[in-house]
């Protein structure tokens, strides 16, 4: 699966959606689950209880990868990441309501 996107010296952003589970039925789960959930805040938005929209480069996708990985007992949790591309716009339909503003829109304060 390509995921790097270059145009000449620019690097192009990409829509990785992120969606896991983790075992909580131990305190260690429950650990594992807010560590995850929070390295997935520090790269996008929550759009679902165990889903997130990241808007990423080819070098975030990868650390974020691998942090996640270092964090899941991959014998009782699971992660899955779907690549989108730089057009993710057309990629994506949503019906109801939506939680947040979107990831690739500017914060103004």
């Amino acid at each position: 699966m390509d995921t790097l996107f270059f145009c000449g010296n620019e690097v192009i952003r990409m829509l990785l959606l992120i969606t896991y589970d983790v075992n909580t039925e131990t305190s260690a789960g429950k650990n594992r689950l807010r560590k995850v959930a929070k390295q997935c805040e520090n790269y996008g938005r929550r759009v679902q209880n165990s889903v997130f929209e990241c808007i990423v480069d080819q070098a975030q996708s990868v650390k974020l990868k691998a942090l996640l990985s270092e964090i899941i007992d991959d014998t009782v949790d699971s992660l899955r990441f779907y690549y989108l591309g730089s057009k993710y716009q057309t990629k994506v339909d949503h019906i109801g309501c939506d939680k947040g503003i979107d990831v690739d829109q500017p914060l103004i304060f």
